[in-house]
């Protein structure tokens, strides 16, 4: 810690619980953002220098002490990243659980909506509102769609034509 420099510090103090759990989702993935960034330049410049020193040192075992200070810095940054990753799964769990519960009650309310007898008999699908009929079975795209009729219609002329 005592090689961290006072920006190193305060992005570590960031991933302390209490902080950690003032943040909502989106920052915490922010959070997580720099602090990989900061984990894989240490890692980067650890490796890179173990590299060098063991062609001068004449093996790893004799490079291994140098370099201690990108490496323990590197372990600082991976243990807070695991602190925010921990926490991002929690923010991310709580989310989705709130994304289902939201779906759950909609579905319950729509599912009491109207009485069955004013329920319409039509067998087509009802339309949106907002916009146009939506298709019922697509195979990859409008576009897509359109030229395959376009294809079919194409061929049935011929056929009639003969």
């Amino acid at each position: 810690m005592n090689s961290l420099t006072d920006a190193e510090r305060l992005l570590i103090a960031e991933t302390d619980r209490d902080a950690l759990s003032a943040l909502d989702e989106d920052e915490l993935l922010e959070l997580h953002q720099r602090i990989r960034r900061a984990r894989t330049k240490y890692v980067k410049n650890y490796r890179r220098g173990a590299s060098l020193s063991v062609a001068t040192s004449g093996g790893r075992g004799m490079a291994y002490p140098r370099n201690q200070r990108d490496r323990g810095k590197a372990e600082i940054f991976e243990d807070a990243l695991a602190r925010v990753s921990r926490e991002v799964a929690t923010a991310a769990r709580r989310a989705a659980n709130e994304l289902r519960s939201e779906r759950i009650a909609a579905t319950k309310t729509a599912a009491a909506g109207p009485a069955p007898a004013a329920r319409s008999t039509t067998s087509r699908p009802a339309r949106a509102a907002d916009g146009p009929p939506r298709a019922t079975k697509t195979t990859g795209g409008l576009k897509k769609d359109a030229s395959t009729r376009a294809a079919g219609a194409r061929r049935q002329a011929k056929r009639d034509k003969k």
